[in-house]
């Protein structure tokens, strides 16, 4: 690799990526010595595998890998890293990767996938590479639940960094707002065990804008006490979506906070590996998650099947562990862009327009998703009663969009470029499901889905006061307005005090691929 090629990473105006000097085969051949987990370098076997996610539109493209075993390993890395002068980036699934490496270190943690329960306190404590499945899992026997999203195969650690917003969130809040403890090495390679008492500002931090201040090797968190629900999904027609957006919207100012709840709007492609139900339409899928009892969910959700038939009503009491039936999310790698809005509120005629907008007639497909939220996502702090950073918590929906990218995932992936990368044409873009939108190239296929989501974003405007960065997906590091996504996350008090963390812990930006790495290292000037 020429040694400029690290200054096409994730851009960030404070600290340019200087050039660098590839690692000696001396200098590689300690850093094998100091791991117990492999280090790769391009051209090995096994490093392709290794560098790709879930994720399969953006990979890193790192001049080493280092599958980390434990937190050793992983203070090993940093150490080498910072010797050698190279960025770290950290992947345990890549489901939200949204800065990719080109050269660099990648810190793969999916080996550090130890789960420990202890029932008595209702806490668990998980490694690095742990996904959420595992935890439900290992809590179901004890009547005990994680505050886990709608996949169980997302990490946990990237998630409750990101504040998480699950299952139960309107009941229990935020999945950070659970957190006790967490395992960090910094950015000189140190090893900390941080809580609330040994260093509150880095704490807090670290729950809702933990990004980029370090490598969290473990965290420990609550359990809470739910080993049952009743859940699923109602699912309406075509004809039904405009009846069944208004009184979604309705009801959602009637329901109690332990019903957590959100509805999505997909058309699906006319395609044969698509089960019968599905093939080439257009539904509205209202997904629910209630705490209490089977006989009050009946009621609370009468409302909604007034609207009329369904094409499925799968509502129904379940063992928690079941819960991921709920939102069925995909579980295969594929390729994707997504971006999002905190509302303040939304009206029905702003909803149907966005539907109008995403729906059958887009130029791409469009997977929308409403997230009500509220309830106890609205309040400050957790266990610990320490108020963490998940910005815009008077948020009361969430607007998600997705998008698949056909022609970026065999081998043709957007990779690490730079901005003006992201519209270049590439061959060979054509795959199963791809559009004319696609036909050019998965450069042009993003500009078709950005341009597509930026004007859906747009019919809600008078209600946005920012987004979540666990639901931006993508490379939104390379946007033209890559400074506004990144503000948008936290009001400026909060973006600023991180700003001021993140010099404090990483002054020479060493971990800067991730969600808010262009705010994390610009200040915050006459705000």
């Amino acid at each position: 690799m020429e040694s400029n090629d690290l200054a096409r990473t994730h851009r960030i105006p404070a600290t340019p990526a200087a050039p660098i000097t590839p690692a000696t085969p001396a200098a590689l051949a300690g850093l094998v010595r100091q791991t117990r987990g492999p280090v790769l370098v391009p051209g090995d076997e096994g490093y392709d595998a290794e560098r790709s996610g879930f994720q399969r539109a953006y990979r890193h493209r790192p001049d080493v890998i280092v599958g980390a075993e434990c937190a050793g390993d992983v203070v090993a890395a940093v150490r080498f890293a910072r010797a050698q002068g190279l960025p770290v980036a950290v992947q345990a699934t890549g489901h939200g990767l949204s800065a990719a490496t080109d050269g660099g270190l990648l810190i793969s943690t999916r080996r550090m996938a130890g789960v420990r329960v202890d029932a008595a306190a209702r806490t668990a404590r998980a490694e690095a590479g742990v996904v959420w499945g595992q935890v439900v899992e290992a809590a179901a026997p004890y009547g005990l639940a994680p505050l886990n999203g709608s996949s169980p195969g997302v990490g946990v650690i990237s998630y409750t960094l990101g504040g998480g917003v699950g299952v139960l969130a309107r009941t229990y809040g935020f999945a950070a707002d659970q957190v006790r403890s967490v395992g960090l090495v910094t950015a000189d390679a140190r090893q900390l065990h941080v809580t609330a008492d040994s260093d509150p500002e880095l704490f807090r931090a670290l729950l809702g804008g933990g990004h980029g201040l370090g490598v969290v090797t473990a965290m420990e968190f609550g359990l809470v006490p739910v080993a049952r629900l009743y859940g699923g999904q109602l699912v309406f027609g075509g004809e039904r979506i405009d009846e069944a957006l208004a009184a979604y919207l309705r009801w959602t100012e009637t329901v109690p906070d332990e019903l957590t709840s959100s509805l999505a709007l997909i058309a699906y492609p006319d395609l044969p590996q698509l089960p019968e139900p599905l093939r080439g339409r257009y539904l509205a899928q209202i997904r629910i998650a209630y705490t209490g009892s089977a006989e009050e969910g009946e009621r609370l959700v009468a409302p909604l099947r007034a609207v009329g038939p369904r094409v499925s009503d799968e509502l129904r009491e379940m063992p928690y562990a079941d819960s991921h039936t709920i939102h069925r999310d995909p579980s295969d790698p594929h390729a994707y862009d997504g971006d999002n809005a905190l509302l303040s509120g939304l009206d029905a005629a702003a909803l149907r327009r966005v539907a109008a907008l995403t729906g059958p007639d887009a130029p791409v497909m469009c997977v929308v998703q409403l997230n009500h939220l509220g309830g106890a996502m609205a309040k400050r702090g957790g266990p610990e009663e320490v108020a963490g950073s998940v910005g815009h918590r008077d948020a009361r929906f969430a607007l998600r969009l997705l998008s698949p990218l056909p022609g970026a995932e065999a081998g043709d992936d957007l990779g690490a470029g730079t901005g003006d990368d992201l519209g270049a044409d590439r061959p060979g873009a054509d795959g199963p499901g791809s559009g004319d939108a696609s036909s050019e190239g998965p450069g042009a296929a993003l500009a078709t889905v950005r341009a597509l989501h930026a004007e859906a974003l747009a019919a809600v405007a008078p209600w946005r006061i920012g987004r979540s960065v666990n639901f931006l997906f993508g490379s939104h590091g390379e946007r033209p307005d890559a400074a506004e996504v990144a503000r948008s996350v936290h009001d400026a008090d909060a973006h600023r005090r991180l700003a001021g963390l993140k010099a404090q812990h990483d002054p020479e930006n060493v971990f800067r691929f991730h969600p808010s790495g262009a705010a994390a290292a610009e200040p915050l000037t006459g705000r």
